[in-house]
């Protein structure tokens, strides 16, 4: 890894001037009579930055300008804007290695992860230009003579995007590269833990705008803080607001985009388990676990947070996994030796303490892990070592989502419906796995009455999804679907047309209306 320094990652990313007003991504300057906000690393406390928070005069003025980009873009030939998103990945491409190292300082997750991070929006990228080809609708037979019928899609004008502070820059760029190909223009609003690398991608993309003499408006960004982001729910002139984050939150988007009759699309919380059966392949299932309960520090939505194994295999499983969390590298995450990083900040760390409290105090045991890192190189982090918990599914702690790396080991017996059934005893609905090497145990998990998941996969873990297929799950994770499969719908309008080229007037059900 070629290891850049603030300075040299300020000039790739043209962040050389923090102090100043980067909060619509439109309008620039002094951050005078604006709230600002100091960023800094997780890591190790460095200072990144300083940004300044939008206010509703700001807000104004980035909705404003959409509406006017929008006007403009709709009417470019949909390859044409796909050739636009071409062009930004192969900007990302050029600016990998720095970005994914922005990722890294400012979200806390290893480097590999913030380069991961990066090719996820350079693929959904590719997987959009190819989509601006394939915008397609149906022709349907009409009933009657000498009519044509078919349906087509329009884009839905300004798409709202709110992105949570984990994934600070894939969740975007699958809502906008999508919603760019389809016609419409976004505007997005980061976390306020982690806008630098928002402004970064912005200003990457506004170079591609300018380079192609289109409006800075297609692609508008604006840093505030939660009230930003109810002005965006309650604002009839955002058709659509695309949301990642906590189930509260999704509900009170939820809620007020659908008290204006707008459309939401919600990825919330995710209570993700992995089921072990006597037949799988115990070693693949216990890498994969690792990777899905470590990964991101357990501040992924898709993070596995319950592993539900076969009493015949318990024991197996218990004892491998204690010899791994013996010996988890926790540090900085730009070291090449770290697999987990820092949380996103103290209260992360309080929240992982306070879970561990609560489900000892229900009855669990902590097998292994669940200390706060304080000592020498953790001492101006917010560093945990990850917890492997044993307990029961019916906890009150094991039910909610804690956004940290805690693993709860949970022991099943008898048939492969058993485990199942805890696997859908709980609220979230979002991804699912099943290590099996037998057919009818895996086909039972896949069933209408197996996995009521969004995600449910087989013989790999629950964590790392591919942009090919739609993200999102059921129940309180909010019943969103980003990124790959059909997800594009979810962008546009759609409209009937029936086309009458003939001379007659036939009704359609066959009814008479003579004058």
């Amino acid at each position: 890894m070629a290891t850049l320094t603030l300075p040299q990652l300020q000039q790739a990313l043209g962040l050389q001037e923090l102090n100043y007003a980067f909060s619509t991504g439109l309008v620039t300057g002094s951050v005078a009579n604006r709230e600002t906000k100091k960023i800094f690393s997780p890591a190790d406390g460095t200072f990144l930055g300083e940004v300044a928070m939008a206010n509703e005069a700001d807000y104004e003025a980035v909705i404003t300008k959409a509406q006017e980009a929008f006007i403009l873009w709709r009417a470019v030939p949909a390859p044409k804007r796909g050739d636009i998103i071409r062009q930004y990945g192969e900007v990302l491409r050029q600016n990998k290695e720095a970005l994914g190292q922005l990722v890294s300082l400012e979200m806390g997750k290893i480097y590999q992860e913030g380069l991961g991070e990066v090719q996820e929006m350079i693929d959904i990228c590719e997987f959009a230009v190819g989509l601006s080809r394939q915008l397609y609708g149906y022709t349907m037979h009409s009933e009657r003579p000498s009519h044509r019928m078919y349906d087509q899609y329009h884009p839905l004008g300004i798409i709202g995007v709110i992105s949570a502070f984990n994934f600070p820059v894939a969740v975007w760029a699958w809502n906008a590269a999508l919603a760019a190909v389809c016609g419409d223009v976004t505007v997005w609003k980061p976390s306020e833990k982690t806008p630098l690398t928002a402004v970064a991608c912005q200003n990457l993309l506004q170079s591609v705008l300018r380079d192609n003499d289109l409006p800075e408006g297609i692609f508008s960004l604006i840093i505030g803080q939660a009230n930003i982001g109810k002005l965006m729910a309650a604002d009839k002139r955002v058709p659509l607001v695309s949301a990642t984050g906590s189930t509260p939150m999704g509900k009170d988007v939820g809620a007020t985009v659908a008290a204006r009759l707008g459309r939401s699309l919600l990825e919330l919380g995710g209570n993700n388990a992995v089921i072990i059966t006597p037949n799988a392949n115990i070693e693949m299932a216990i890498r994969s676990t690792a990777f899905g309960a470590l990964g991101t520090a357990g501040q992924r939505c898709t993070t596995t947070r319950r592993l539900i194994v076969h009493s015949d295999v318990y024991e197996m499983v218990r004892e491998r996994l204690l010899k791994i969390y013996g010996n988890i590298p926790v540090g900085h995450p730009t070291s090449a030796s770290t697999l987990v990083g820092p949380l996103i900040d103290q209260l992360a760390v309080n929240t992982f303490r306070t879970a561990l409290d609560n489900v000892v105090a229900e009855g669990g045991k902590i097998l292994a892990g669940g200390q706060i890192l304080t000592e020498g190189d953790y001492a101006k982090g917010n560093y945990v070592y990850p917890a492997l918990v044993e307990a029961d599914n019916s906890y009150a702690t094991v039910q909610h989502e804690t956004f940290a790396p805690i693993l709860y080991l949970i022991k099943y017996s008898g048939p492969v419906e058993n485990a199942i059934a805890i696997q859908n005893d709980v609220k979230q609905g979002l991804s699912s796995s099943i290590f099996t090497l037998n057919m009818q145990e895996a086909e039972a998990f896949l069933a209408h009455w197996g996995s009521d998941c969004g995600i449910a996969n087989v013989n790999i873990g629950t964590s790392g999804a591919e942009i090919g297929g739609a993200f999102g799950g059921e129940k309180e994770t909010g019943g969103g679907r980003e990124s790959g499969s059909d997800a594009w719908k979810v962008y546009m309008r759609r409209q009937t047309n029936t086309i009458n080229y003939s001379n007659n007037l036939p009704l359609a059900q066959g009814i008479k209306f003579d004058l």
